[in-house]
């Protein structure tokens, strides 16, 4: 009986730890392609339970994160940018591997294939 009782114990944690969404707070920088090559973007997010907000930051200066969430390892935000007056929504996908992030960048509506690139937690 007590066996039974451990047992169940032991994996309602698990599956409680599981459930926490990792901890990406802070800044991270990665390397996207671009219409001019190559160019460092910085991500810095702020969690708050599976709510993510924070900044992409690039050659256009800061955006804010929009939609953001973190679920377990798995992160989503958009960005939407102003480039003369013309708006461009961008989705972020996300996974998260320790000390990277991989991510595919979307952009909803367009026949743009999708970018993909790994965001490193910069060191502070």
């Amino acid at each position: 009986m007590k066996s039974k009782f451990f047992l169940a114990a032991a994996s309602t944690l698990l599956l409680a730890a599981a459930s926490f969404a990792a901890d990406i707070s802070g800044k991270w920088t990665a390397e996207v392609q671009g219409r001019q090559g190559a160019m460092t973007t910085t991500f810095v997010f702020k969690v708050e339970g599976e709510k993510l907000t924070g900044t992409v930051s690039g050659r256009g200066g800061d955006t804010a994160i929009s939609d953001g969430t973190i679920k377990g390892d798995e992160l989503a935000f958009n960005v939407t940018m102003n480039f003369n007056g013309n708006e461009m929504k961008m989705a972020y996908k996300g996974k998260v591997a320790g000390e990277e992030i991989k991510m595919t960048r979307t952009r909803p509506g367009s026949e743009m294939p999708p970018q993909e690139f790994t965001a490193k937690r910069a060191k502070e």
